[in-house]
């Protein structure tokens, strides 16, 4: 009983303290608050539609810098079936779609308008660029860095990534070309990743006598193991799609296609399976597994305990019963 409790206090203050990472709100509750309140809390703040609007127009002001005028983040809010899919596309074809200090800006400022909207169900990244999903850092830019420059902008980077895997709906990395380096942590920070079969993709950055920086000596053991990790790490090693599905390094492998986008073809059909789900079932479901993976397995059954709790009070929950004896497909509201 005592370290039942003990969990219990323990997952309570790993949903205070972590959880609003997931939801972009501030937790707020007390230490003594009950789990239930915590998550309500967390769950309960969204972004007006004009707000987000604005934030998303301000992100795409800065594709002015690009050469040629052409937009670096493309943004889309997809329609119809797909309503609720939100698409990143990278576009920056004359370096490789390299991440910049301009584009970690823009994917920054783009993260803070997407995790507090709750129209948002699934975000997919994507390349643009054919034969490119992320060249990883930009080593033009970082040539020209005094040293102090390279610490602030590898710590920026590395915060983005972390809101990219803290971003409170599901996101997939649609991988049709080579992911090295940053391109790589990038895709690793998303919960799910699907490459064409001629993808690439390694963390080489020992090869240029530094380590991975945004979360890859992190999240690449924990995707794949400490010891195979430890072996792509250091020897800089580049997988193709087979290779790396064979290693859990991705979900899902699609050959490729004539147009150059089998990998966003086939994370679209799954982003496509998320949109019938209940909105909030799949966000706490998120919070939960992500908390979950980093505790104990008590306090880990402590967290899904207070989690499936945000469920019970749910409008959504009752549709879900109704639609079933109706024998009719449910009509969620994320309420």
């Amino acid at each position: 009983m005592a370290a039942a409790a003990k969990a219990m206090r323990v997952a309570a203050n790993l949903l205070q303290h972590r959880g609003a990472m997931a939801t972009g709100a501030a937790a707020t509750a007390s230490p003594s608050s009950s789990l239930p309140t915590i998550l309500g809390r967390l769950s309960s703040r969204g972004l007006a539609p004009g707000r987000c609007s604005a934030l998303l127009s301000a992100a795409r002001g800065y594709s002015s810098e690009a050469k040629g005028g052409e937009e670096e983040l493309r943004v889309r809010y997809l329609d119809d079936e797909h309503k609720g899919i939100v698409v990143l596309g990278l576009n920056r074809e004359h370096a490789k779609n390299a991440l910049n200090k301009h584009v970690v800006k823009m994917i920054s400022k783009v993260m803070e308008a997407l995790k507090t909207d709750k129209k948002v169900r699934t975000i997919i990244f994507r390349s643009e660029v054919p034969g490119v999903f992320c060249a990883g850092a930009d080593l033009k830019e970082r040539a020209k860095m005094h040293s102090s420059e390279v610490s602030s902008f590898v710590s920026k980077a590395r915060a983005t990534i972390n809101e990219i895997a803290n971003l409170p709906v599901p996101t997939i990395a649609a991988i049709d070309g080579i992911a090295l380096g940053g391109g790589l942590e990038l895709a690793l920070a998303c919960d799910i990743r699907v490459a064409a079969t001629s993808a690439k993709m390694g963390l080489v950055e020992t090869k240029l006598a530094i380590i991975p920086g945004a979360g890859g000596t992190q999240r690449l053991p924990r995707t794949v193991g400490v010891s195979l990790a430890k072996e792509l790490i250091f020897s800089a090693r580049v997988l193709d799609g087979e290779e790396a599905k064979s290693v859990g390094l991705v979900s899902h492998v699609v050959e490729q296609n004539e147009a150059g986008d089998a990998a966003y073809r086939r994370a679209l059909a799954l982003a496509r399976e998320f949109l019938p789900q209940g909105p909030v079932a799949m966000r706490v479901a998120k919070l939960a597994i992500n908390q979950g993976m980093e505790v104990d397995l008590l306090t880990g059954l402590a967290i899904e305990e207070a989690c499936y709790a945000q469920t019970i009070p749910t409008k959504d929950r009752i549709e879900g019963l109704l639609a079933f004896k109706e024998k009719r497909p449910p009509r969620y509201k994320g309420e």
